[in-house]
């Protein structure tokens, strides 16, 4: 058997292709939610904080700095990145339920 058909079957056998697939969509879909956080859901948040620019407000309490604000940022970004993904493993579990009966 030569080793380039046992690599094909390799990538066959653990489905290596819809995985790398998966991945590459992953990051696309990550990029669009960051630019959602960003771009249109901070902006809001920012006008209901006063004082501006919060997610880069920083607590300094003598040589400690704790950047809050950036802190919010990604909570807020993981909050929606995790609903995402919560929607679509909900949308496929249903599905498969439905084809299992």
């Amino acid at each position: 058997m030569s080793m380039i058909k046992e690599f094909m079957d390799f990538l066959y056998e653990y489905k290596i292709i819809g995985l790398a697939i998966a991945f590459i969509m992953g990051l696309a879909a990550n990029q669009l939610v960051k630019s959602f956080v960003d771009n249109i859901i901070m902006p809001v948040i920012a006008v209901l904080i006063p004082g501006g620019d919060w997610q880069t407000s920083k607590l300094v309490l003598g040589p400690i700095v704790i950047s809050w604000g950036q802190f919010l940022s990604d909570l807020i970004y993981f909050v929606i990145v995790a609903f995402v993904i919560f929607l679509i493993a909900k949308k496929v579990l249903r599905e498969d339920k439905v084809t299992k009966k």
